[in-house]
């Protein structure tokens, strides 16, 4: 169960259609596969999707600190030494999608040791979690076109709107838009991704006080300090504070100063450890969770819903769980499949899902 090898290996598949919003867009999945060898000759897996827009990762650095800090430092350790190994990784500040792609395939390495499910291993809650489906900018036709699509064809009645344009009216119509419609009886909420200063938002919001959202993520800049708190304060609807707190610390203090009410988790920027921290924290104070996407291949995703049904709390919400779908392609042997709303968890050891050797050779980089 020792850690012998630790591989970095960057990839490449193009979107059908590029996901816009307002502190980038994503045009290809430029991501970085992890893969944790270990002496009895198992093989975790993990998917590192770098974000340069919001925590300054590239793909090249994810590699770097991959190969140059993090690999030399965790040769040797066994599979159960996770908190020897985020202390080692955490001597780099920083590089969080790194760090969290190490810990899973880590922990996915354990599961296949094992012969249990990563999700069994976590907490075992549940086997399926509700989809939340993202809609990026576009005119309105066809945000609703893609949200009509999506639901006939998947059965999603969960969808996260993407918001933070200016004038403020543009994302106001798309939204009004959306609800008519999807009808009454589909969920929707929005996610500024930073984009409003804290006036703009207020005024979105109020302009949309009739259209029932259920959430409102990011719409400010996460340090913003003051105006987060007096925005969450003039609302009813949860604040759900997603990059302004990926740390356990940055948790507390964004749901202590009283700038957000919820919490988003990605284990794509937290792991498996490091979630169920900030889960347990998001427990003891009364808050809600809602389990994030970072724009995740179809490894990524098995991740998510791996953590995300492990717990009562991170399953009670949809996840957001297909935005793999606009993918051309993918690496895995067995592809996943949202079905009636829901996307199941793996049932094999691990996380439960296998890399095809061919496809990566086709998408990879480093050759």
């Amino acid at each position: 169960m020792k850690v012998v090898r630790i591989e970095a290996i960057p990839f490449a598949i193009p979107y059908r259609k590029p996901l816009r919003f307002a502190s980038g867009e994503v045009h290809v999945a430029d991501h970085v596969l992890v893969r944790v060898h270990t002496d009895d000759g198992v093989v975790g897996v993990a998917e590192a999707p770098p974000r340069p827009y919001t925590y300054g990762e590239t793909q090249e650095s994810i590699v770097a600190v991959i190969d140059k800090l993090f690999a030399p430092e965790l040769r040797g350790l066994t599979l159960l030494e996770r908190e020897a190994a985020h202390a080692r990784m955490d001597r780099t500040v920083g590089n969080p999608a790194a760090k969290a792609a190490v810990d899973m395939a880590i922990w996915d390495a354990l599961g296949r040791t094992l012969g249990l499910s990563v999700s069994q291993l976590l907490g075992g809650f549940t086997d399926r979690m509700r989809v939340s489906h993202m809609v990026g900018f576009a005119p309105d036709a066809e945000m609703v076109a893609e949200a009509e699509r999506v639901r006939d064809t998947y059965g999603i009645q969960v969808f996260k709107v993407k918001v933070g344009r200016r004038p403020v009216e543009l994302d106001v119509g798309a939204c009004r838009a959306l609800r008519v419609a999807l009808g009454p009886d589909v969920e929707l909420y929005v996610d500024g991704n930073r984009g409003w200063t804290p006036s703009e938002a207020a005024r979105a919001l109020r302009a949309m006080a009739d259209l029932d959202l259920t959430l409102s993520e990011e719409l400010c800049p996460a340090d913003d300090v003051l105006g987060r708190r007096w925005l969450t304060a003039q609302t009813t609807v949860p604040t759900v504070a997603d990059e302004s707190a990926p740390t356990p610390g940055a948790v507390t203090r964004e749901l202590l100063d009283g700038a957000a009410t919820m919490v988003s988790i990605k284990t794509a920027r937290t792991g498996f450890s490091r979630s169920q921290a900030i889960l347990h924290q998001c427990e003891g104070l009364g808050a809600e969770v809602v389990m994030g996407n970072q724009i995740d291949g179809q490894l990524g995703t098995a991740c998510t819903v791996a953590f995300g049904a492990a717990h009562r709390s991170s399953s009670r919400r949809a996840g957001e769980l297909s935005n793999f779908l606009d993918m051309s392609d993918d690496l895995l042997t067995e592809p996943l499949e949202i079905s009636g709303g829901e996307l199941a968890v793996r049932s094999g050891p691990g996380i439960g899902v296998d890399v095809d050797p061919d496809k990566l050779a086709h998408y990879r980089r480093d050759t």
